[in-house]
């Protein structure tokens, strides 16, 4: 009798944990904002709209707030020195992928992998814009087995893939 009791309330734990845990992952919605350090944030986020088409959102004290043009978010963080730097500073990898276009899961042909990427038609339109418009590549255009990349560099040194 008593191996029955501990197994129900066992069971009944593991349901409201299983509740928790449901509530818990429904309670992420999205990717609100993404930081990047920058030397001057007014002057990087004009290089941001000038350049890659991005709208000015807001300004907050050191901090300036793009997005790409007709996406709710995420926004781009451009955050000028602060206290949260510490011994960070700009430049290097940001990790950050910038999307041309439509996005579709495609088989890498070599690795059978599968990787998130636009239409290899729409990162060379892109990279070609974007290179009549004066960006600098610090990776020029490569064709992969699974598509276009190239790797743009920004007035600060910060680095985006576009693929």
């Amino acid at each position: 009798m008593r191996h029955g009791i501990v197994s129900r309330l066992r069971c009944r734990a593991a349901r409201q944990i299983n509740r928790e845990s449901a509530v818990f992952l429904s309670m992420i919605a999205g990717l609100g904002s993404v930081a990047v350090l920058v030397h001057d944030a007014k002057k990087s986020a004009e290089w941001y709209r000038d350049k890659l088409g991005f709208e000015i959102v807001g300004i907050e004290g050191h901090a300036v707030f793009v997005k790409p043009k007709g996406l709710g978010t995420p926004l781009v963080h451009l955050c000028a020195r602060c206290e949260a730097w510490g011994d960070d500073r700009p430049g290097g990898r940001t990790g950050i992928w910038l999307s041309c276009g439509k996005v579709s899961v495609r088989r890498d042909s070599r690795t059978s992998k599968v990787v998130p990427a636009s239409n290899p038609r729409d990162v060379e339109e892109t990279y070609r814009e974007l290179k009549k418009k004066g960006v600098e590549f610090s990776e020029e255009l490569t064709t992969t087995s699974w598509g276009m990349y190239a790797v743009l560099r920004d007035p600060d040194g910060n680095e985006f893939e576009i693929s």
